[in-house]
């Protein structure tokens, strides 16, 4: 039996479908992400999915029972799935500790060992106006968990954070699946916050599911353009420049285009691969990005190798791995 079940899922506004048939299943425990261009319709899948917004057909069932939207409660919301928007707002002038109490279920244990995992118990004397973006951000979160939630949903949880608040939460977040655990299901627009942490990604267009699998999956094996432009950027190699990378790599021409990534490319000895040359160098925090011309097409690559410098030539090969699928 799955924890979340969506079965046809579809969202009407102006007569404009924002999210259309859309089905899927989470397990108990399983991280699931979702990503999509804006407009795409996740943010509003996941308000249905928390009870907040009516569902105009379909049906959401969590743990075998139907989550009830707001045409058939008083209170909008399901007490057992807790949804941290990404506008989220805490009460200013209370003390912390005061938030903390109104919403707390568990025991003083329980709500301590919450409190260490999202690393506030230094902040709980403060008043709201008296944090950070990053600080509110966790006190958000903390402020969900107390209330013994079975779903975390998170929506942009990591929108407007400096690199060390979110690689805070993001260790948070990874503590709560594993530590608490709580189910998370997360939308991010970045490629690497769900990468990295997703069992599984659901990639939408349109209010549409148009791919579905695991990180290394709908990485690697892009249905197409789009989903390929989600998770990073990407290269089609055209037939004649794929088959001249096929026969250095040992594999047999096929006559069509190769999909690849940046790190797909290698530097290699002058009689292993491809002529190319340096256009621009960038360093790129233990990696360097050489843009790179190959075949009158501007390419990236990412290497760690020091030497390649502005106007050097080189010579190119792709991995192997890189033709068999």
């Amino acid at each position: 039996m799955s924890f979340l079940e969506i079965s046809n899922i579809s969202k009407f506004q102006d007569g404009k479908a924002v999210v259309d048939d859309v089905s899927f299943n989470q397990l108990a425990f399983q991280k699931l992400a979702i990503a999509g261009e804006t407009g795409s319709g996740k943010s509003t899948l996941l308000k249905m999915i928390a009870g907040l917004i009516q569902p105009d057909q379909g049906m959401i069932r969590f743990n075998d029972k139907h989550v009830l939207g707001p045409e058939f409660k008083l209170i909008p919301g399901h007490q057992d799935i807790a949804y941290l928007s990404q506008h989220f707002e805490l009460r200013n002038s209370y003390r912390v500790e005061e938030l903390l109490s109104y919403a707390n279920k568990l025991t003083d244990e329980m709500a301590n060992a919450i409190f260490e995992v999202c690393m506030i118990k230094h902040l709980v004397k403060r008043k709201t106006d008296q944090l950070s973006g990053g600080e509110r951000q966790r006190i958000a979160i903390a402020r969900l968990l107390i209330g013994s939630p079975k779903l975390l949903i998170l929506d942009e949880p990591y929108s407007n954070l400096d690199l060390i608040h979110k690689n805070i939460l993001k260790n948070i977040i990874r503590e709560i699946s594993e530590s608490l655990k709580i189910t998370c299901l997360m939308v991010s627009h970045e490629p690497a916050d769900i990468l990295s942490w997703a069992d599984e990604i659901i990639l939408m267009k349109s209010g549409k599911i148009i791919q579905q699998g695991k990180p290394e999956e709908v990485y690697r094996y892009p249905i197409n353009s789009y989903t390929a432009g989600l998770l990073g950027n990407y290269y089609i190699i055209d037939p004649i420049l794929s088959d001249s990378f096929r026969k250095i790599a040992g594999v047999r021409e096929t006559g069509n285009g190769i999909f690849v990534r940046p790190e797909y490319f290698k530097i290699v000895s002058e009689n292993e691969g491809i002529e190319a040359y340096v256009k621009d160098k960038f360093f790129m925090a233990g990696l360097y990005e050489l843009e790179i011309i190959l075949a009158n097409t501007k390419i990236t690559i990412r290497t760690m190798q020091k030497h390649p410098k502005k106007g050097d030539k080189l010579f190119i090969a792709l991995e192997k791995e890189v033709f068999e699928n």
